[in-house]
């Protein structure tokens, strides 16, 4: 395995890993290409993984993969105003900056995207990363890329969500999560941080890890192994919640959260997959509540999720749980995909 050479060489060919299918992952050697116009090469450092790898895990991909990255500029293109030497962490979504989501700032569902950075483009595993400038977003040097890498799915995702619930809800007085992976851990961080840490955040999952490392994070831990979820919050002392946000994807979470619902309740979609199946009469209309959906998070959204990594950086970090060298990414896999994890950071 070739050591990376410093930030100032770059070499004209690195090892990239490729995801071959059926958990297979291979380092092949590539061209570090060179950026263009109104384009920066990266070098990651980090890059955190997450379920939406597992197709390219599990089937194969023609790119490298990789979608929450953090590195540092080590060439810019012209028209850039991005410095050689930047740290700072890559959104996923390219938005075009032209059409009319862009103008109002919904970045997270530009009319005109023009790539997924790790799905359609080379992504964070790699040793480099051609994106462009837009997409950018520098963090200073007192954040480590491991703890940047919080600042995308985890931070950003998590408080969308959370944002979203309350431009429905301004009155929250409960939450309930369903699923305490690294999302909803990351939900549940950015509830207690924008709603406030007496805010009851309650949490569901299976895993007794995950259960724990939600309890250490402030939530009200649910095993739906080992209850059903009106039991679980009965044990807590509550009958129904202001929000659920589910992000497990699974349409019997869905239904279940819908079922303890308040009036004037909110269910926020985060979790892609599964159906929720709805009686519109008592679930929706009398009750007067609301379902909506969460995509990704606005680039716009970045700056107060830096502030607040920066102020809870210690609480934060808690869901970093396991670390892994890019030589030993399969390893990484074999460990997330066991799901007696939080989240878990390659490094380069």
């Amino acid at each position: 395995m070739k050591l990376q050479p410093p930030p100032d060489a770059i070499p004209q060919t690195a090892l990239y890993p490729m995801f071959r299918g059926e958990r297979v992952i291979e380092f092949v050697e590539k061209e570090v290409p060179e950026p263009e116009a109104e384009q920066l090469l990266i070098r990651c450092q980090a890059n955190a993984l997450c379920a939406s790898d597992f197709g390219q895990y599990y089937n194969g991909s023609n790119i490298t993969p990789g979608h929450e990255a953090a590195g540092v500029v080590v060439a810019a293109g012209p028209d850039t105003r991005i410095i050689v030497g930047t740290s700072g962490v890559v959104f996923l979504m390219d938005f075009c900056g032209q059409c009319r989501h862009c103008h109002m700032g919904i970045t997270n569902i530009c009319l005109n995207k023009r790539a997924d950075y790790g799905f359609s483009h080379d992504g964070g595993y790699g040793p480099y990363a051609l994106i462009n400038e837009n997409v950018f977003f520098p963090t200073g040097d007192d954040i480590s890329p491991a703890e940047a890498t919080l600042l995308l799915d985890v931070m950003g995702t998590g408080g969308h969500a959370n944002r979203r619930a309350q431009h429905a809800h301004p009155n929250i007085s409960s939450v309930l999560v369903t699923g305490s992976g690294p999302i909803g851990l990351g939900v549940l961080a950015m509830a207690k941080l924008l709603l406030g840490e007496d805010m009851p955040v309650l949490i569901t999952d299976m895993v007794p890890y995950r259960l724990k490392l939600a309890e250490r994070l402030g939530g009200l831990p649910i095993n739906v192994e080992a209850s059903d979820l009106v039991d679980g919050l009965k044990h807590h002392g509550f009958d129904a919640v202001d929000v659920a946000i589910d992000t497990s994807g699974a349409t019997v979470a869905r239904r279940a959260s819908m079922d303890v619902l308040a009036r004037r309740g909110v269910q926020v979609c985060v979790g892609h997959g599964g159906e929720l199946l709805l009686n519109v009469s008592p679930d929706l209309i009398g009750g007067e509540r609301t379902v909506m959906g969460s995509e990704y998070f606005t680039y716009q959204e970045l700056p107060e999720s830096l502030k607040l990594l920066r102020e809870h950086r210690d609480y934060l970090n808690q869901i970093i749980t396991h670390r892994y060298p890019v030589q030993e990414i399969g390893e990484a896999y074999n460990k997330f995909v066991a799901r007696s994890t939080g989240k878990v950071i390659v490094e380069q």
